[in-house]
């Protein structure tokens, strides 16, 4: 992805010439889509530029969030069409340490949603419209920023017998990069679009995919995982 070149310095095209990534690390035969924290909070309900946004949803990622939204649903319909199993997180409800309830005023920031109208406060972990989940798709909730943290997901993706799972959602560098680290850990194939990824930093998506492309997987374009879906189109027969 070019995003990352405006980001490194010369010793690290250097460095990269040496050491870095030469080819894909490449995808399986059973693949799983997950969707991660495509929710309001994180984007506000009327589409905004981010600087306007956050004033009323202080964690809203702007218009670069709305457009990965826009980039997700091809995405996300291609992986229904061809019958690739999509599983969604977002953040649980009510738990005691609700990231949605920080908030540091002396320090000047608020990441709290407390301040928003209740009908808007009521929405704001609810899954976007534009993506929201077909029925007897899986929706994960969870209190830590890894989908695999705490849940139910690894035991599900080893019963189904995924290989491999494409990954997209919010934020690049916070909780789509916890799931791609733990995926990987896990010892299944990754891939992470990353044009169906977004931040509130642009450096932090840029270098954020940068490094997992490196590390843990492969960063790929929405158009490259429709075409791998197609590949492996109905490998998964429901139980």
């Amino acid at each position: 992805m070019a995003g990352w070149d405006d980001f490194l310095t010369e010793q690290d095209r250097q460095h990269l010439a040496a050491w870095g990534k030469r080819a894909p690390d490449g995808f399986g035969k059973r693949p799983v889509l997950l969707m991660v924290d495509f929710f309001y909070a994180a984007l506000g309900h009327e589409r905004k530029p981010i600087l306007e946004s956050i004033r009323d949803w202080p964690m809203s990622c702007g218009l670069e969030g709305w457009a990965a939204v826009d980039r997700t649903v091809p995405l996300l319909a291609a992986a229904r069409k061809h019958k690739i199993p999509v599983i969604y997180a977002r953040g649980m409800k009510g738990f005691p340490s609700d990231w949605f309830r920080r908030g540091d005023v002396t320090a000047g920031r608020n990441r709290s949603l407390e301040q928003l109208p209740p009908e808007l406060r009521a929405m704001s972990n609810e899954i976007v419209a534009e993506l929201a989940p077909a029925p007897g798709e899986l929706v994960i909730e969870k209190a830590a920023a890894s989908m695999f943290s705490g849940t139910p997901l690894l035991f599900h993706l080893r019963g189904i017998e995924a290989d491999t799972v494409v990954i997209c959602g919010e934020t690049t560098s916070g909780c789509v990069r916890a799931a791609t680290v733990d995926a990987a850990t896990y010892r299944f194939r990754v891939g992470v679009v990353g044009e169906c990824c977004f931040d509130r930093t642009q450096a932090s998506h840029h270098v954020n995919l940068f490094d997992i492309h490196q590390k843990y997987g492969d960063v790929i374009d929405a158009r490259t995982a429709v075409d791998y879906f197609g590949t492996v189109a109905g490998w998964h027969t429901p139980r």
